[in-house]
């Protein structure tokens, strides 16, 4: 029974959670817990995919006095039946799949963000061009001769944030240091660190089970935390302003823009109410409760096992 609890369990925070999520309109007011709870909600996902995994491991494989497994194939098949005996295996090769394309997922997103970003920025260190617009200080900002307003960043060790001269002949100055904050804060968030676990627990989980409103709506999250960073610095309409601007432009994979789909949701936002505290208590409060079952129950069954072979 567990076993079956954990499968469900994780089926529906892959699945029905994170869309039913996803259509709710509070975390606008409260993007950062909102993240917290996605966090939560992803990590519960594999806890429960691997706690499955165990409880049907011990099921199977349980060792003896001997350390050799007390039950052999035919013994289980004989014990349980095939139905529930194919269904246990089925699931515990499921775990082991998505264990094994999680590690290879992290790692794949990791190599090649961090390839695509660090060619790209090798470009934009030779293309870039200085500007009146920005201030000589600003070591990390690198301007490209682009007619078109274009914005975003480049996180890594080596960061930078990328303007097109269109940018700076189109906006005020409140306006683009409205842009430079946003970008900054992407950067100094490490938001791509965020995005790039979500990815890799995107692609770990099978298609049949997964969705993608989880990535979707982080990917939107972090743009409201940039948001809020530039609206503390220069305020709502010069942001506003900037964001319309900078709707269209295009920008490479890896980079992190001030601009996209997003942008309309995210004016409106700025006329809105703003965060709440009480929603965001709420969400914290939540992502507790969604961790509690799945890590009690994937760390309990070691520290009782720990503490009989201390005892012993």
């Amino acid at each position: 029974m567990s076993a079956l609890a954990f499968i469900i369990l994780a089926v529906l925070l892959v699945g029905p959670v994170p869309m039913l999520l996803a259509r709710s309109t509070w975390p606008l007011r409260a993007p950062r817990a909102a993240v917290v709870l996605w966090q939560a909600v992803a990590v519960a996902a594999v806890l429960s995919a691997f706690s499955a995994g165990i409880a049907i491991a011990s099921r199977l494989f349980m060792p003896g006095p001997d350390g050799r497994p007390t039950a052999t194939i035919l013994g289980d098949i004989g014990r349980m039946g095939w139905p529930l005996w194919a269904l246990y295996m089925g699931v515990f090769a499921l775990t082991l799949l998505v264990g094994a394309r999680l590690g290879i997922a992290v790692l794949r997103v990791a190599i090649a963000t961090r390839r695509r970003r660090a060619r790209h920025r090798m470009l934009v260190d030779l293309l870039g061009v200085s500007h009146d617009a920005v201030p000589a200080h600003t070591s990390d900002v690198r301007v490209l001769e682009v007619a078109q307003p274009l914005a975003y960043c480049l996180p890594g060790v080596r960061s930078r944030v990328v303007l097109s001269e269109g940018t700076l002949t189109s906006l005020s100055n409140t306006e683009v240091g409205a842009i430079l904050t946003h970008e900054r804060a992407h950067l100094r968030a490490r938001h791509d660190l965020v995005l790039e676990a979500f990815t890799a627990v995107h692609a770990a989980f099978p298609r049949f089970v997964r969705s993608a409103s989880a990535l979707d709506a982080v990917q939107l999250l972090v743009e409201l935390l940039a948001d809020d960073a530039a609206v503390r610095v220069a305020g709502p309409t010069p942001l506003a302003r900037a964001l319309v601007t900078c709707a269209a432009g295009r920008t490479p994979a890896g980079a992190l823009a001030v601009g996209g789909p997003s942008t309309v949701l995210r004016v409106r936002r700025l006329s809105g109410r703003g965060n709440s505290r009480a929603v965001s208590a709420a969400a914290y409060s939540a992502a507790a409760a969604v961790l509690v079952v799945p890590t009690a129950a994937l760390a309990v069954p070691w520290l009782i096992e720990l503490h009989r072979l201390v005892s012993g």
